[in-house]
């Protein structure tokens, strides 16, 4: 079912396999995933076509400077009539959330999805509103160096499972795109091959994936790693293990195996690791790469036989 849904995505999601394959681990353990990358790459047509092929709820919030908390949230409004205040929705309210340009609004409406992206709710006037299932936060980001860009706080990049970037496609690929686009076959076309009742039961099937105490060990060894590391600024927090954990349970259940290996933790390690980490001034300058220094801590870790 799985590679029916990964290949339903890919005919419209062209060409970013290893993208795909990092979606659907989010997706099936419960996280978040952060997209990078210039405008008119594909990142909504991302989000869209998930959700559609899920027959999910979709909600979109663009982030801009004047987007209040309250947008996202919602809000309570005073009834005359009944002479009582009503929960009227916000934008957070659907299944498969694209916070699109996230880094475009201030830090003060970023936080309004911290609760969301943790715990599953929101609370509006004092009462806990559940938000509904399956629930994940499909956000972009534009590249810092663009004009208008907020720093996402650590706190908020924390609860991303995943950070991914969203490169230029290549020949073959771009060509694909514009006959897929005279063919008519675009995301308004999309037909559901899975329901928001089969997301959960599969998620209850990565949740039940074994991993061994050696194997746990193993991931927080390579977090410890980060948390001794020089020229980072901070390691990566047991929120960030938690993570890496459940990341690997869903790429073993993508592979067909009912149990982790190390190679599992390896290999998504490097997508959820790298946001949540940050160059000191001093290794700035010295233009270290930040990639190749995980890299380079990850294989210094020793592995589980």
């Amino acid at each position: 079912m799985t590679d029916k849904l990964r290949n339903h995505i890919s005919d419209y999601f062209v060409g970013k396999e290893e993208i795909i394959e990092n979606l659907l681990i989010c997706l099936l353990s419960g996280g978040h995933i952060l997209l990078e990358g210039v405008p008119g790459v594909g990142k909504t047509t991302l989000a869209l076509t998930l959700a559609k092929s899920l027959k999910c709820d979709f909600g979109r919030i663009q982030f801009t400077p004047d987007t209040l908390p309250t947008d996202i949230m919602g809000t309570e409004i005073f009834n005359m009539k009944t002479g009582e205040f009503e929960y009227r929705e916000g934008a957070v309210m659907h299944q498969i959330i694209l916070a699109d340009e996230i880094n475009r609004t201030s830090p003060k409406t970023q936080s309004s999805l911290l609760e969301a992206m943790e715990e599953g709710q929101t609370t509006v006037g004092g009462k806990k509103y559940k938000l509904p299932e399956p629930f994940m936060v499909i956000a972009t980001e534009n590249p810092s160096e663009f004009i208008g860009t907020y720093k996402l706080p650590e706190a908020q990049t924390d609860r991303f499972m995943m950070k991914l970037t969203v490169g230029y496609p290549d020949e073959s690929e771009e060509m694909r795109m514009a006959e897929n686009m005279l063919n008519g076959k675009t995301t308004d076309n999309i037909e559901s091959i899975m329901t928001a009742e089969d997301v959960i039961e599969m998620k209850k099937k990565v949740s039940a994936v074994k991993i061994k105490e050696e194997v746990i060990r193993y991931a927080r060894n390579i977090a410890d790693m980060t948390r001794n590391e020089s020229r980072f600024v901070m390691g990566i927090s047991p929120r960030a293990v938690i993570s890496l954990i459940k990341a690997s349970q869903a790429k073993a259940f993508l592979s067909g195996r009912d149990y982790v290996k190390p190679d599992d933790i390896k290999a998504v390690a490097p997508y959820v690791l790298s946001h949540r980490l940050t160059l000191t001034s001093e290794a700035k300058i010295a233009k270290e790469n930040k990639e190749d220094i995980i890299t380079k801590l990850i294989n210094k870790t020793k592995v589980p036989i």
